[in-house]
């Protein structure tokens, strides 16, 4: 049953440094599933506290440091890469917030012009660049309104001179980068855009709802895949592979359900050929995976090229599940289609 401590006691941890797991003991867990992760923000958060490296989404070897959580969202680096899969659940969404600034757009900069520009300076940049708005800025920093083909147009509706200053919409929406990224939906939505700034204050980019579209077709379809995937795999190995076999690949809580495995430990149940750090073969680990395979019964599958391919799709859901700033690769698609196609046809 999970733990909650004190205020007091969570605040005598600030500042300190100490293992994930040393942590987690601190609410009577050492498992990071959906309930422990929302139970332990929620007691930080209400303390003022987080931790750096984020506790719900780094190795679980790490050490984590308690910091104020003001220090963690200004030191967190959004694009962070984590390749380990401790906390994740099988099939389940990443516990890591997606940002703002996880978006290159909100990072590549933005065509603009100054408040003593012409109408059609601001005109010409939508025109060529095929823009609904662009931004009016004093500087860097300072965002005065944006220029809009709606607004534009309700100067010529009503009959006002065609000059900058009365195509201007103030107070357009600016997002943080560190700002969540599904809170700001709404607003996208509603004014079909935001500008974002970044840490420094300088208005580095802009992202619209066709950045959001194009953003989701290509993340989407692998997030679908590879829930796919996990749910095949659990039908084929938790109907052949007994729970005692499941118990010796977990490595926390025991219960000999295949649905409590992470990703890693279905490479386990199978791989023949494991082995330490020091590259010493885990003779007991590799017996126990020949007798998972002959269970299975798949005769006319190679194993080798499965296990590879299968660790192969692990370290792409870890990269789906933490969010890569990055889009997929074709090549890395690829494997998971020939993978989810395999498993269909053995399933």
């Amino acid at each position: 049953m999970l733990r909650t401590p004190s205020e007091e006691e969570l605040l005598a941890l600030k500042g300190q440094r100490m293992p994930l797991l040393e942590l987690l003991t601190c609410f009577n867990t050492r498992v990071r599933n959906d309930q422990a992760i929302l139970h332990i923000e929620r007691l930080l958060k209400d303390a003022g506290l987080s931790t750096l490296p984020y506790f719900a989404t780094c190795s679980s070897q790490s050490e984590v440091h308690i910091v104020a959580r003001e220090v963690a969202v200004a030191d967190q680096p959004a694009d962070e890469e984590q390749e380990d899969e401790a906390g994740l659940l099988p099939g389940a969404l990443p516990q890591q917030p997606f940002r703002i600034g996880d978006l290159p757009c909100a990072h590549a900069g933005v065509d603009s012009v100054t408040p003593d520009s012409d109408l059609t300076d601001a005109t010409y940049i939508m025109h060529t660049r095929n823009y609904s708005q662009v931004p009016v800025l004093e500087d860097q920093y300072t965002v005065t309104g944006v220029v809009s083909w709606r607004s534009l147009a309700k100067v010529y509706a009503t009959g006002q001179d065609a000059v900058l200053s009365n195509a201007i919409v103030e107070d357009p929406p600016v997002a943080h980068t560190t700002d969540d990224f599904f809170a700001t939906l709404s607003t996208i939505c509603e004014h079909g855009y935001v500008l974002v700034r970044a840490h420094n204050g300088r208005i580095s980019g802009i992202v619209t709802a066709t950045d959001i579209t194009q953003r989701f077709d290509v993340t989407a379809w692998p997030f679908f895949v590879v829930g796919e995937i996990e749910l095949r795999l659990r039908k084929c190995l938790g109907a052949k592979i007994s729970e005692d076999a499941i118990r010796a690949v977990q490595q926390y809580g025991q219960t000999g359900k295949i649905a409590d495995l992470q990703f890693g430990d279905y490479v386990k149940l199978l791989d023949g050929d494991q082995r330490n750090k020091n590259g010493q073969r885990k003779e007991a680990m590799c017996a126990a995976a020949d007798q998972n395979w002959q269970a299975l019964g798949w005769t006319g599958v190679n194993r080798v090229q499965f296990v590879h391919q299968l660790d192969r799709v692990r370290h792409i859901r870890n990269k789906i599940a933490h969010f890569d700033a990055e889009p997929m690769s074709p090549q890395r698609s690829e494997e998971l289609r020939q993978f989810v196609g395999l498993l269909r046809q053995l399933t």
